[in-house]
């Protein structure tokens, strides 16, 4: 692979930017100044040196984000804010995306990459990959709204599948999904007499979102997590 394109795949620095670094001697390649921005280098042997940063190769990035109320989970959007603007420009360079989506005023774990193969098969009805979220209602749940939610509701447009409702306390649900239709939780629990106050995903295919990671901030995944993501997204 030629040095600017493996700069560029990897978001560190454009072609041109590249180039000039090569120029100005800031670019080695195994500890030796790059001789030219289109010289060869074998991304999983060589080590290349930017600017004094070490580059490490990686095709994929596996981003964990606890996504704010009021962004949207969008890669541009004339409306406001996305979620690609919380992350380094490097990120948005390497073609990131949301996995999915999370309504505008919906918090908590949002899974970011730039694997379109992985995030297909995470989002597809057929993996019944699981979505967790905490949801605080305006009226107390009754074991009648239970039961109703894990059964499957008739919301008009479509019928919804067989859930998990857990009660936390007595206007508080764990509720556990496979599917993940348009302003689903809140219409489910319109279809039994109530309303979403605040609704937070708690979880994304086994990974909890950490306690530690306030809202805004984004970590990578870590090697366990990617492995059980890489495990759902091929468990049919």
């Amino acid at each position: 692979m030629r040095l600017d394109k493996y700069l560029s795949n990897l978001g560190v620095a454009s072609r041109k930017e590249t180039a000039k670094a090569v120029h100005a001697g800031l670019v080695l390649v195994n500890g030796e100044v790059a001789s030219s921005a289109d010289c060869r280098v074998d991304e999983t042997q060589d080590t290349v040196t930017f600017c004094g940063r070490k580059i490490v190769w990686q095709k994929f990035v596996y981003l964990l984000l606890n996504k704010p109320a009021g962004v949207l989970s969008a890669t541009e959007d004339g409306r406001g804010a996305t979620v690609l603007d919380l992350l380094p420009e490097e990120y948005r360079r390497m073609g990131v995306f949301p996995c999915g989506r999370l309504d505008k005023n919906t918090k908590g774990f949002l899974l970011l990459t730039n694997d379109g193969d992985l995030c297909h098969r995470l989002l597809s009805p057929k993996y019944h990959v699981e979505k967790n979220y905490l949801v605080k209602a305006k009226f107390p749940v009754s074991n009648e709204d239970l039961t109703a939610l894990e059964a499957g509701l008739d919301l008009g447009d479509f019928q919804t599948k067989p859930c998990r409702a857990e009660r936390v306390d007595e206007k508080t649900i764990h509720l556990t999904l496979t599917e993940g239709k348009f302003h689903q939780v809140k219409r489910m629990l319109e279809a039994v007499h109530n309303q979403v106050v605040e609704l937070t995903r708690i979880s994304f295919g086994g990974i909890a979102l950490p306690d530690d990671l306030s809202e805004g901030d984004f970590r990578p995944l870590t090697e366990s997590e990617r492995n059980t993501l890489f495990a759902k997204g091929n468990q049919v």
